[in-house]
């Protein structure tokens, strides 16, 4: 079993900062990529931000705003937010692919989720 634990969400106004983290733990061999979702009332999730060994990917309401960045040693990912606007106002996810032992079976974990608002 894998656990997600999440911190750094919470209020701010338009144009202010935050940093997310989360943290994995349990029984963790390879991790593939972590990211970051996000969830307003009577919308689907999307996907904000994810890293992978090589690569980032952003969505397009975020570029040059979000900065994602992972610390392997630590198990770690981290989204920093910049410039924030009113219609970031969601609920933050956190996401792991991960297996739990050599050529295991890469599972999708998430995180309890963090509320981040925005204020105009």
């Amino acid at each position: 079993q894998v656990q997600l634990v999440e911190s750094g969400g919470g209020l701010v106004q338009a144009g202010g900062s935050l940093r997310l983290s989360c943290a994995a733990s349990g029984i963790i061999f390879s991790i593939n990529a972590m990211g970051w979702y996000r969830q307003t009332p009577g919308k689907q999730r999307e996907l904000v931000a994810s890293i992978t060994t090589g690569t980032t990917y952003y969505a397009d309401s975020v570029k040059g705003r979000f900065t994602i960045s992972r610390d392997n040693a630590k198990n770690t990912v981290h989204l920093i937010m910049n410039n924030l606007k009113p219609e970031d106002t969601a609920v933050y996810y956190c996401n792991v692919d991960c297996s739990s032992s050599p050529g295991g079976t890469v599972y999708d974990y998430w995180g309890q989720g963090t509320q981040v608002t925005v204020s105009p």
